[in-house]
């Protein structure tokens, strides 16, 4: 909350698995997601344009296909230009195998990521309480084992070929958690790969502002935010009201 309320945005694209409906219970929606939620909600009745890209842990909406409804857009992908360059944006669960052919195990890993974050949050407590640096469990993991890290450069290397081959200038991808800012060239053309990492573990976000793009790490840069106070943020203390009054703004 601290970063949205830092930004000002004219368009804000979340790159799937947002609500993750694979974990999802009605007994557990904290009050600080639904805040984001709504915070974001608020931005689109502001003029914001919201795109909401699907992912494999919220596939169930893929279902719906295209929709839109006020400034907020249900997408499976987005194609934007941006001074005159393509840019290709979508989740990228498509060149995961074990989420096209064995969905059980991505779920099961799905299960035991979560726990790993769960037992991480409590070694930072720790660690924080001690004075010590925050550390991340999974990114160790993934650093040190080598099949992680070539699932990684072969995701990468898949998403910016096809991109190339489709004269993209650059392609957006979530899922894997790895911030990532790039330049894949082949002998087909050049195209700058762009990841957004997370805000589970990585607390990152891309930014386009004056034509360049940059990468945001909240642990890096959150003192130069100012505090976040939710009095100050122009919340509606209803969902509903608020979708019905972004939906007749543009009517």
């Amino acid at each position: 909350m601290q970063y949205l309320s830092s930004i000002n945005p004219k368009k804000l694209v979340l790159n799937g698995d947002i609500i993750d409906i694979w974990q999802f219970r009605k007994s557990y929606f904290p009050d600080s997601h639904l805040g984001v939620l709504k915070y974001i909600l608020d931005l689109a009745y502001q003029d914001c344009e919201v795109t909401y890209i699907t992912g494999n842990h919220d596939e169930m909406l893929r279902k719906f296909g295209k929709m839109q409804f006020g400034n907020i857009s249900l997408t499976n992908r987005l194609l934007l230009e941006l001074n005159k360059k393509k840019v290709w944006i979508f989740h990228g669960d498509v060149f995961d195998a074990s989420i096209q052919h064995t969905k059980w195990l991505a779920k099961l890993g799905g299960w035991g990521y979560d726990r790993l974050i769960q037992l991480n949050n409590i070694i930072n407590w720790v660690l924080t309480g001690l004075g010590k640096e925050k550390y991340s469990l999974s990114k160790q993991i993934k650093n040190s084992v080598k099949k992680a890290v070539r699932f990684i450069s072969d995701f990468e290397e898949t998403a910016s070929h096809l991109a190339i081959e489709n004269r993209y200038d650059y392609v957006v991808c979530g899922h894997i958690h790895q911030p990532q800012m790039r330049t894949i060239e082949t002998k087909k053309g050049s195209c700058v790969y762009l990841n957004s990492g997370d805000w589970i573990e990585n607390l990152s976000a891309l930014e386009y502002n004056n034509g360049e793009w940059s990468m945001f790490y909240y642990e890096e840069q959150k003192h130069g935010l100012g505090e976040y106070k939710e009095s100050a943020a122009a919340f509606r203390s209803n969902v509903e009201q608020l979708l019905h009054n972004i939906i007749n703004e543009k009517q």
